[in-house]
């Protein structure tokens, strides 16, 4: 038997495509079924069982209030128990991020708007009430890699701001509202249609610990080339206009932490991405003036 055969109504697929992208280590396919749908096949090993029924099941509420994303059909084991399989509805468009910066400024807000109501929507899931303050949550699994920076001995102009500046605002974390989070919100898991309209994929990173603050979410701007226009569109868009004073605060606070823990990793464990991450420390100490200023020398007021 082939081993993808047990796969519920699998006699149903008349098309099965592999799709090669992706850093989950999941195998992925393309689907068409005889009454003319198309899904997206996930395929993971059993032991990952647990964590990927916690993502299918936590994507429901989320799929319910019309976030456009890949919606749960079904869920289960094949491979004659040996692996997890997920049904997903299928998303098109391309990926984001490489026709972003090719756009003309005002599309590129406008794609900015539609992706921070999206956020906003996603954020509206709250969170479960039994949850430790944010602020122990967030420095219990975070303090430790931001100490790790200092002990690398790696050294960065200016660098010291940042400690400085973590050290003074770790106050900004104590009571936080916390809701849910996709976990890894960024124009790389952002897909556009042709007709303009966004869609969030790549929701692997859902689990139990996918809620925290709302504000955190912000933290992957950077993680590629920051489009002025369309950053500035995704805050407004979140907001429905201008962010309050604590937001940039905040921002400035995930930003540089989370700039200071990939040196961290790539000292560690990744090496060769070394000079990328001493490149991103400098831009996060650029964009907020050696850290005297939290708003960022890229945004760009709320003019509609």
């Amino acid at each position: 038997m082939y081993k993808y055969d047990d796969i519920k109504n699998r006699e149903t697929f008349c098309g099965f495509e592999p799709i090669r992208k992706g850093l989950s280590g999941d195998e992925k396919f393309a689907v068409e079924t005889t009454d003319g749908k198309k899904l997206m096949l996930r395929i993971s090993d059993i032991s990952q069982y647990d964590r990927r029924k916690t993502m299918f099941e936590l994507m429901k509420p989320v799929a319910a209030l019309g976030v456009p994303m890949p919606n749960p059909v079904d869920f289960g084991t094949c491979n004659e128990g040996k692996s997890v399989y997920q049904l997903l509805t299928w998303c098109e468009g391309e990926e984001l991020e490489p026709i972003l910066p090719s756009l003309p400024e005002p599309e590129q807000y406008v794609l900015g708007i539609q992706s921070g109501e999206i956020l906003r929507k996603i954020h509206s899931v709250p969170a479960p009430d039994n949850l430790e303050d944010w602020s122990v949550r967030y420095l219990s699994g975070k303090q430790g890699r931001i100490d790790a920076f200092s002990k690398t001995g790696v050294q960065i102009e200016d660098s010291d701001s940042i400690l400085q500046y973590l050290k003074e605002n770790k106050t900004l974390l104590k009571s936080r509202p916390q809701c849910f989070q996709h976990g890894d919100y960024h124009n790389e898991n952002l897909l556009v249609s042709k007709s303009g309209q966004l869609s969030v994929i790549d929701w692997e990173l859902f689990g139990s610990g996918n809620y925290g603050d709302p504000w955190e979410e912000f933290n992957r701007i950077g993680n590629s080339e920051v489009i002025p226009a369309f950053t500035s569109g995704q805050i407004h868009g979140y907001f429905g206009g201008e962010p309050p004073e604590e937001f940039w605060r905040l921002l400035a606070f995930y930003l540089s932490a989370g700039a200071l823990m990939l040196v961290s990793w790539a000292y560690y464990i990744q090496k060769d991405q070394m000079e990328y991450c001493l490149n991103h420390v400098k831009e996060v100490l650029h964009w907020h003036d050696n850290m005297q200023n939290p708003v960022p020398t890229w945004y760009r007021t709320h003019t509609r």
